[in-house]
């Protein structure tokens, strides 16, 4: 009876501490929630306090949490968004051909279970979007990846704030990866070897002798870990966490991944198959709250300055780097959507509703209609959950317009 007894008590603790854990996050995530609220709508927008939030554990919560600050991050006015693209004149584009065989060899990107009709309609919206900023940009070149960054904005917060957000993270975050060659490309890979080496030098010289390079990497970096992740929460974390950043801190975070996998390194045959082979494979249960918080640690430590010193690479050759502190210190003067809208109406009462309502074609059936209409104001992801609205009641869809 005794031991009953005590093993019903230890139980009891186990639960109890169960739900102490779940309170205090529960109260965590409300004043996180809070925190936002104020910097959203303090005036000018506390930047700093937005980026805080998403670089965090648990980054920014949500969906509807990062349609409202993730503008903010990029600094772009909700309430001035491009025109949704011509359909006319994406065909002449010289990147046409590529973008539509990468849209169309990309159906895993999309919520499992999404209807057929859903994701086409989503592809072509990817389509546009990507040709629209490169039509429009001529200056940045397309690669094979760039659909995997522009369809996980697409997701989130649909095609014309997508336009807008990926415009201006290819002119900067992403600027060096759509030059003409992958000169600037190679130059970011180059900063992973020095991260290596001045955290774990046997690490460092174990890869050096298997000259297994840094290529393994590559669609890590240029994809924002988009392609490689099964699970778009780790996408989104990793988002949130990027967009708060700076540009090489996805390299640092490729850089955490290989320290977490030390051991199984060093286990390899020391040669550029076996360990190219082992680290190409990015495993899917990474603890990626822990590896934030290292990559955030090494840059600290060893900042991109003292890298280039060090390892004698030249930054000067980097757009990307050149033009982001002028880019952070712009977002810093950023009002807040409440005082944007007021402007708008100011200046044209008519265009007074919200920017993000969206209205369909009349020439398009009911369905395709109602899909792109939700798609443009919620962002797709809110399409796993509508699906099933138009099992039984189709018009459901149309209330949202």
């Amino acid at each position: 009876m005794r031991k009953g007894r005590k093993q019903n008590s230890i139980g009891s603790n186990v639960t109890e501490n169960g739900k102490v854990k779940k309170q205090e996050h529960e109260s965590q995530k409300r004043q996180k929630l809070v925190q936002i609220h104020q910097a959203l709508n303090s005036d000018p927008v506390d930047i700093e306090s937005l980026r805080r939030a998403a670089v965090s554990e648990g980054g920014l919560l949500t969906d509807e949490i990062r349609r409202k600050v993730w503008p903010k991050l990029l600094s772009i006015n909700v309430y001035n968004l491009p025109a949704k693209p011509a359909k006319d004149v994406r065909e002449s584009h010289k990147d046409y051909n590529q973008v539509l065989m990468d849209v169309r060899r990309s159906m895993r990107r999309f919520p499992t279970g999404m209807r057929v009709e859903q994701r086409e309609v989503l592809q072509e919206q990817l389509i546009d979007i990507i040709l629209d900023v490169l039509r429009r940009n001529p200056q940045l070149h397309y690669y094979q990846g760039y659909h995997d960054i522009v369809v996980t904005f697409l997701l989130v917060v649909g095609e014309r704030m997508s336009i807008a957000m990926v415009e201006t993270l290819s002119k900067h975050h992403l600027r060096d990866f759509m030059d003409p060659t992958m000169d600037s490309t190679k130059h970011i890979l180059n900063y992973l070897m020095p991260i290596l080496e001045q955290v774990d030098p046997e690490l460092h010289s174990f890869m050096l002798r298997a000259e297994v390079g840094t290529i393994f990497a590559l669609s890590w970096l240029i994809t924002w870990y988009g392609h490689v992740l099964s699970e778009f929460r780790h996408v989104l974390r990793l988002y949130d966490f990027f967009l708060a950043s700076h540009p090489l801190m996805a390299i640092y975070f490729a850089a955490v991944i290989v320290l977490h996998r030390q051991e199984q390194v060093l286990s390899c045959d020391c040669d550029m198959a076996s360990v190219h082979h082992l680290l190409s494979s990015i495993p899917q249960n990474l603890p990626y709250e822990e590896l934030i918080g290292r990559a955030q640690e090494l840059f600290s430590l060893y900042p991109p300055a003292l890298l280039a010193r060090r390892a004698a690479l030249q930054s000067r050759h980097s757009i990307t780097l050149n033009c982001f502190e002028g880019f952070q210190l712009a977002t810093l003067h950023q009002r807040p959507d409440a005082i944007l809208r007021q402007q708008l109406h100011q200046r044209d009462p008519a265009l007074a509703p919200p920017p993000d309502v969206a209205t369909p074609s009349g020439s398009s059936p009911l369905l395709k209609a109602a899909v792109w209409g939700i798609s443009a104001t919620l962002g797709a992801a809110a399409l796993a959950v509508a699906q099933t609205a138009l099992e039984w009641a189709p018009e459901f869809l149309l209330q949202l317009f």
